[in-house]
């Protein structure tokens, strides 16, 4: 292994109080596969049809080793959304979706058919089945018991498991990526920031999984600043913890201009994202990361939603960066949108806590738990960003992830995105031979050397 809503009687559920067992019963877990998926979506489509059933997902194991081909290059588009028409449509949109048609008139959604895409490695869903059965959170909810690898509650009864599922997600166990990070401007000017990330999980390391070693550790995440010239050798290291309340996220970075490794506990929560012109928090890499433990989580429930999917078209090399990137957003053009359902998950800062983001409500794609949309609002209550994940599923390797994801800033007309690699030669190696000595302070040192 190398790799909206629920029934009108259902009330919304609010975070677990601490010490409440979210494991099911193996009865219930036997439902996964069955009249579920094995990662817990609904298997059946939807009642109208637009939503098909999910008959296994997009999987071709070695194919496409590096950058997949686009399977639907000969779709056309059921309809575009625009501002005219937004009407029609607002109650499969996010508020924030609906700002950028009221702020943008550029701003657009080429509605495709829907493509249920999503497919792991067939080893992970009895994991996915034990940690159903077994995985627990911890008193307050800021960690996990008895966790397995990926997905703790593929059937979750509140808000807070439906997070841990898109922070515990599959990814490719070992990845490492050749990507840009784009802070665009409100005229459509920018400077890519090249990086070379690598994301591992203990379990895909060559020793294997030390449980001393590895004790509390999440994954390692590893970025490497290549361009431009002035921020060349700046490297940060990152060991994700799962209990950030019981032990705080460990992370380093190298700074070439002081040619020295430091800790840098502002990597986490809304201390500034790497190199983003201060338009991405630490915590909103992967649309959101780390500890959960400043929210309290609300399950609002289920809905049918348009959400960026099989955007394999924004992988394409016929594309240049600037192709994709417009001012105020990404070029409506490249981007593809498919009607999914998706759980609806509000976040609100708990008494006494701090942070940029008052609340942000998370909009969570059923099939592949990844944060499709999350809208994000200021201390006064006020919408103030905007982030989608356009994904797509690597089919050569049964890893849903995604080819780009952005944040939008409604008040400034300025974004954010990362993940962009249309004019790299190398893009993903999901075989990354990675051992524990290569997170190391020492590796860092060695690695931020010009």
């Amino acid at each position: 292994m190398k790799k909206m809503m629920f029934g009108a009687g259902i009330m919304a559920l609010s975070l677990l109080s601490a010490g409440v067992n979210a494991a099911v019963s193996p009865e219930e877990a036997a439902r996964l596969g069955q009249d579920l998926t094995p990662l817990g979506a609904e298997r059946a489509g939807s009642a109208d049809g637009r939503i098909p059933a999910w008959d296994g997902g997009l999987s071709r194991p070695g194919e496409d080793i590096n950058r997949p081909q686009n399977p639907f290059a000969d779709e056309q588009p059921l309809y575009t959304i625009t501002r005219e028409n937004l009407d029609q449509h607002r109650e499969r949109l996010s508020p924030g979706q609906i700002a950028m048609f009221e702020r943008y008139d550029t701003w657009r959604m080429n509605v495709y058919p829907t493509h249920r895409t999503a497919a792991y490695p067939d080893e992970l869903y009895e994991v996915v089945r034990r940690n159903a059965e077994n995985t627990t959170l911890v008193a307050g909810g800021s960690g996990l018991n008895n966790f397995e690898n990926t997905i703790p509650f593929p059937i979750p009864s509140n808000g807070l498991e439906v997070i841990w599922n898109h922070l515990t997600r599959y990814r490719g166990g070992a990845v490492e990526r050749f990507v840009g990070q784009f802070p665009v401007q409100a005229n459509g000017r920018y400077e890519m920031v090249r990086l070379n990330e690598q994301l591992v999980w203990p379990e895909y390391l060559q020793e294997g999984r030390d449980p001393v070693a590895d004790d509390n550790v999440l994954f390692y995440f590893l970025q490497q600043v290549l361009a431009p010239a002035r921020l060349t050798g700046t490297v940060l290291l990152v060991h994700d913890t799962i209990d950030q309340v019981k032990e705080g996220r460990r992370a380093w970075i190298y700074n070439a201009g002081q040619r020295r490794v430091r800790r840098a506990p502002n990597v986490a929560y809304d201390g500034p994202g790497t190199a983003s012109d201060g338009l991405r928090t630490s915590d909103g890499l992967d649309m959101f990361n780390g500890s959960p433990d400043k929210y309290n989580w609300e399950l609002v429930g289920k809905k049918e939603m348009y959400i960026p999917y099989n955007n394999y078209a924004m992988m394409s090399t016929d594309l240049q960066y600037s192709d994709i990137l417009h001012a105020g957003h990404i070029n409506p053009e490249h981007t593809r949108y498919e009607l999914h359902r998706v759980w609806v998950v509000e976040a609100t800062l708990k008494d006494g806590e701090r942070h940029i983001y008052a609340k942000r409500n998370f909009f969570i794609d059923e099939d592949t738990w990844t944060a499709a949309v999350i809208d994000h609002y200021d201390g006064r209550g006020d919408l103030w960003r905007v982030g989608e994940a356009y994904m797509a599923q690597f089919y050569g390797h049964d890893v849903p992830w995604m080819a780009a994801e952005a944040l939008y800033d409604l008040n400034n007309g300025r974004y954010v995105a990362l993940g962009l690699a249309n004019e790299e030669e190398t893009y993903m190696n999901f075989d990354l031979e990675a051992s524990r000595s290569d997170y190391t302070t020492q590796a860092l040192r060695r690695l931020g050397i010009r």
